[in-house]
């Protein structure tokens, strides 16, 4: 009983592990249709879109009044901004976006030209995005990639050493049950 949850638990580690490893590289390389995964950072966007939560963003040839887009913003650490499009004013034949979070009173000062739009958010999966950015720290890194990885390196080589004692147990054996036929 104790050896079956042991399996399930070590399952579920392998699962998260991969699964945690696979974001992180989903929100760090480039992917083909230039999606990007990225972490929410503040509350702006709830209840909407929650802190924590990771956003899948796409982009988009048209934005409508209502999508929730992410667009550049270098004024901020992140670099991003995932606002609802408030309104849409034209200018030069060209779409100047509004944008306002659903939690603020009040619009974004920063009017956002086409250009620095990233894309229409099409998916979010709440709280992943903590363990994300938490995972690309040093110690996140640490607790949740290098030891897991060690803790299953190490289980797999106790897993290859008991298979070797057991090949080696039935050598023995036949080899033991040669002699005494010969005898």
């Amino acid at each position: 009983m104790v050896r079956k949850i042991g399996n399930i638990i070590y399952k579920i580690g392998i699962i998260i592990l991969l699964l945690v490893a696979f974001v992180i590289v989903l929100s760090t390389f480039d992917i083909p249709g230039n999606i990007k995964f990225l972490s929410v950072q503040s509350g702006s966007m709830e209840p909407s879109i929650h802190t924590g939560s990771v956003v899948i963003v796409k982009p988009s040839s048209t934005y409508i009044k209502g999508d929730v887009i992410t667009v550049n913003e270098q004024t901020i650490k992140s670099g991003t901004v995932t606002h609802r499009i408030f309104d849409i004013e034209s200018k030069d034949g060209k779409s100047i976006y509004v944008t306002k979070g659903d939690a603020n009173n009040a619009v974004d000062l920063e009017k956002r030209l086409p250009e620095n739009i990233i894309g229409k958010v099409v998916f979010t999966i709440p709280l992943l995005g903590y363990l994300v950015s938490f995972a690309k720290t040093r110690e996140g890194l640490f607790i949740l990639v290098i030891v897991p990885s060690l803790v299953i390196i190490f289980s797999e080589l106790i897993n290859v050493r008991d298979e070797i004692k057991k090949m080696l147990d039935k050598r023995k054996d036949k080899k033991n049950k040669l002699l005494e036929k010969k005898e």
